[in-house]
């Protein structure tokens, strides 16, 4: 059983971006389960996005800066590259794109907007390199091949298309 346990920690731990994209799901079931009936698509949205900047996000973003700002060495290994000062650099543009998420996450459209755009295009920078990592170098490690590649899309496609979605369907009367 500890074993058990001890490989479901591990899991979430290693694969912090789909951790953090499920739980801001959780959270955001809950939030709309907490909302009086009916509950309108605006305000589904309203939910589903504000958790998501917040958890995947924030909290995905800050957790990123510790692991490469004070495990380099480790993170390195994970995506299966040598460890360098670039680690640090990586740490403090999370940290940045972690506070404008924190900032952002039940704030206005546009707040979100950037919240969401700017680790967008690192992410899916990030993912252009995995695939070029995964063809050119055979580097098939977890951090490089594995969850952590294709959360490098799913995060950023999902905060675009939730973006689109309170566009088209507004912010809730009692948020706007």
């Amino acid at each position: 059983m500890a074993d058990i346990i001890r490989t479901g920690i591990r899991f979430v731990l290693a694969n912090y971006p789909l951790t953090f994209f499920v739980v801001g799901l959780l959270f955001s079931m809950v939030a709309i389960a907490r909302q009086p009936k009916p509950v309108g698509a605006s305000m589904i949205v309203e939910k589903l996005l504000a958790w998501h900047v917040f958890w995947a996000v924030g909290v995905f973003n800050f957790y990123n800066f510790v692991m490469h700002g004070l495990f380099g060495e480790m993170a390195a290994a994970f995506i299966g590259w040598a460890d360098s000062p670039f680690q640090f650099e990586v740490a403090t543009a999370s940290l940045g794109f972690s506070v404008v998420g924190f900032f952002a996450a039940f704030r206005s459209f546009d707040l979100r907007l950037a919240a969401i755009v700017g680790p967008s295009f690192f992410m899916l920078g990030a993912a252009v390199v995995h695939i070029y990592h995964m063809v050119i170098e055979h580097n098939f490690a977890p951090g490089n091949a594995g969850v952590t590649f294709y959360m490098d899309i799913v995060i950023p496609l999902s905060g675009l298309s939730l973006l689109w979605f309170q566009r088209r369907y507004g912010k809730p009367a009692r948020f706007a």
